[in-house]
């Protein structure tokens, strides 16, 4: 069994303001995604602008705050909305969906094509590959705050997190950090390294993502508000990543791909 490094959450704090590690990890993934379209655009979309490229990631970093809040009050914390609708706006008691993210740049995405012109999918295909780093930075940040941890488990590299009982638990968090962060960037930003027929990067990077998700569901600890939702293992995680394989596998299937 491993130690839980037990990192204090608050990064820095300066009289009553307190910077969260959580809130870092924000910053270091919109960055990232910003530094490496700048890097797209010098090696192969040379047809995008260091200004669109700007206002693209406003938009969708707007779209990942208010999707995810969103995505998490309506999928994971709805009966608590309905009652205490005021709720949506207390984010320091946590509650973040990458689903409702991934919605919430969809409508990004739908917003910024219709201020340039682009073509939906042009976005969406130079958009995938910079995602991967900010969803890295994410768990990491989960992680750090000792949050969605994993089943019980005696694996060597279990972990007791310190609020969730004394039983050691797989660290399904660096788990997604490895598959839906590290290493779905190496292979969406390999792929499209080369030119690639409309809409295959988006559906590559939407399969994939789906079963990597779909996996490590089966290692991480149901939201406790919810638990199995049916089968007696079926998590919403998986019922969310569902249409995301559906409709990956799809563009793919489309393309030849």
């Amino acid at each position: 069994m491993l130690a839980y490094p037990n990192i204090n959450p608050i990064a820095l704090k300066i009289g009553p303001l307190s910077i969260h590690w959580y809130g870092i990890m924000y910053l270091v993934g919109f960055g990232s995604a910003w530094f490496l379209a700048l890097r797209r655009i010098k090696s192969i979309h040379h047809d995008w602008t260091t200004n669109e490229v700007s206002d693209l990631i406003f938009y969708c970093a707007l779209g990942v705050l208010i999707g995810g809040r969103l995505g998490y009050m309506l999928f994971y914390a709805f009966p608590t909305w309905i009652h205490h609708p005021l709720s949506i706006f207390k984010i320091w008691d946590g509650g973040m969906s990458s689903h409702g993210g991934f919605i919430g740049v969809a409508f990004s995405v739908l917003l910024f094509a219709r201020k340039t012109g682009k073509p939906i999918f042009a976005i969406s295909d130079f958009l995938m590959p910079l995602v991967p780093l900010g969803l890295c930075a994410g768990r990491i940040g989960n992680f750090i705050n000792g949050e969605l941890w994993g089943r019980v488990t005696d694996i060597p590299w279990a972990m007791v997190f310190p609020n969730a009982g004394p039983l050691p638990r797989h660290p399904s968090m660096l788990y997604e950090m490895l598959l839906e962060g590290i290493l779905l960037f190496v292979i969406i930003w390999v792929y499209s390294a080369k030119p690639r027929p409309p809409k295959s990067v988006t559906g590559l990077f939407l399969l994939i993502y789906g079963i990597f998700r779909i996996f490590i569901e089966f290692f991480r600890q149901p939201d406790i508000q919810l638990g199995f939702i049916a089968f007696g293992w079926l998590t919403m995680g998986q019922l969310l990543s569902i249409p995301l394989v559906l409709l990956g596998a799809y563009l793919m299937k489309k393309h030849h791909l």
